[in-house]
Order: structure tokens, then sequence, then C-alpha cells
């Protein structure tokens, strides 16, 4: 029963079908505090299909490493899953598209960054040109996420432009990108190899630490400007919640580079005060 139960841990979080809750997850958190109406049934289906697509594709074309950690051997033995995923989600995110299609500059523009982000892995020119010119890949990766789970959402809106929606933008991509500086550092070996270029390559192991606490730092100041603009000091607690966690995490991750503990503990973190939110009192 373990075995089973491994595996089938395996196929969920090696699919990306965790990371693509994650994202539902902090879309409805980001309907849920900035108060938004739209047809969010359908952008939800579009944001679920699109992930799964994303982020199966982006493994589907990621080579063997040298590193035999658990992700890698499982996508080596999985590669016709990750195409077959990868097929499913572009045909449920296309179909999704169509009902949302009034927004389509909007719902392109997070289509285009997505797929600009795994280009870089296609072996022909000029996808493989973009690795010497990706110095800001982190960050890059860090907009996308926001511009998805939060940006989109409050665009779709059309009314929710305001101070409390910029700094909730802010905090949540200040968040993002801290976990992504540690992601860009376990990877910095490899991307060094490949000539994959990053801020992470360039700067010293101290001056990542800077720009990690830096990012943490920002997010912090965003969270906490957010009392000011209507949220409850409780909210702001458990906003705060899972960057205290990622800055504790910060020494341990540096060291252990577990794949539980990056694909499903420090991507989990980014939902985790979504879930706080979904379950307790705000009122």
């Amino acid at each position: 029963m373990t075995g089973i139960l491994k595996q089938f841990f395996h196929f969920f979080l090696f699919t990306s079908l965790f990371i693509a809750g994650c994202a539902l997850v902090m879309v409805h958190q980001s309907n849920q505090l900035l108060s938004l109406h739209y047809d969010i049934p359908a952008y939800m289906g579009f944001v679920c299909f699109s992930t799964i697509c994303s982020y199966n594709f982006h493994w589907y074309l990621t080579p063997d490493m040298d590193s035999e950690t658990i992700r890698v051997s499982w996508t080596k033995e999985h590669k016709a899953t990750h195409l077959g995923l990868f097929m499913a989600g572009l045909i449920g995110a296309l179909w999704y598209f169509f009902h949302l299609k009034a927004d389509w500059r909007w719902l392109g523009g997070a289509a285009l960054l997505t797929f600009l982000y795994s280009a870089p892995k296609l072996p022909t020119y000029p996808f493989r040109w973009l690795r010497k010119i990706a110095i800001g890949k982190t960050i890059f990766l860090a907009f996308v996420w926001t511009y998805v789970t939060t940006v989109l959402p409050v665009a779709l809106d059309h009314h929710h432009w305001a101070p409390a929606s910029i700094l909730f933008c802010l905090s949540r991509f200040f968040l993002i990108y801290a976990i992504c500086i540690l992601f860009d550092f376990r990877d910095r070996a490899y991307d060094k190899k490949e000539g994959i270029r990053s801020m992470i390559t360039y700067f010293s192991l101290r001056g990542i630490n800077r720009l990690f606490y830096l990012s943490i730092l920002l997010f912090a100041a965003s969270t906490l400007a957010l009392y000011w603009f209507g949220f409850s000091a409780l909210l702001i607690c458990l906003l705060l919640v899972p960057g205290l966690i990622v800055w504790a995490l910060y020494p341990y991750a540096k060291r252990n580079f577990s794949d539980y503990l990056y694909y499903f503990v420090l991507d989990g973190l980014m939902m985790l005060s979504a879930l706080l939110t979904l379950v307790m009192p705000l009122s």
C-alpha cells in the first residue's frame, strides 16, 4: 500500500497537478480579498489547463541531468505522460480561452510569457539564443506567476485597479521571487554548465543572500502597507506567514536540494496564505 501511495504522490507532484492546484487556490485568494467579479469558472479552467500544459511542456523539453534526483528519474521514465498532459492541457486551455475571448489580449500575454520561459529549452535557433539573454529569468518567472494569479484577475474585472490591488500584486511578486531565488540557487551549477544566464549564476553567494533578503523585506513592506487600505491585522498576519517560513527555511534549503522540499514544500508555500484565508474567518 505504501508503494502505491508513493507512486500516486509522485504522479500528483511530478505531473504538475499539484502546482496547478496551487495556482487555482492563489487565484481564488485574489478574487476573495479584492472582491473581484468576472467569469471566474472559465478563468479557473483556463489557469488549470494552462498550468498543466506549460509545466508538462517544460519538463518534456528538459534534458537528462547529471544528478539523479527523484524528479529527474521520474521524468526520464514518463516522457510520454508529460507529452500527453501537455496536449490535454493545450486543448483545455484553448477551450477556455475562447470562452474568455473578449479579453484575448490579456490572456494572450499570459500565454506568450509562459511560452517564453520554456522557449530556451527548445533545441533550435532562435530559442537557444534566449539562454544568452535570460539574465532576468528569476524575475521573469515570478512575474508570470504574479500576472496569472493576481494581475489578470484584476484586469478581467475591469473595476478594481486601486492601491490595495497594486500592493497585493507586489506582495505576491516578492514572495514568489524569494522562492524562485532558491530554485535558481539549486540549479546554479547546471545553469552555468548549460550556458543559461541569470542573476543567480552571475552573483556571488553574498550577492544572492542580499537579493533574497531584499525580496523578503519588500514582501513584508508591501504586505504591511495593505493595513492602510482596508486589510485587517489578522489578514496581514496570515499573508505574512509564508514569507516568515521561507525566510526561516532559506539556510536549510541552500544545503538540502530534496525534490520534496522544493516541489512540495516551497511550491506549496506560494498558496499557504490562500489556504489560511480560505479557512480562517476574516470578518
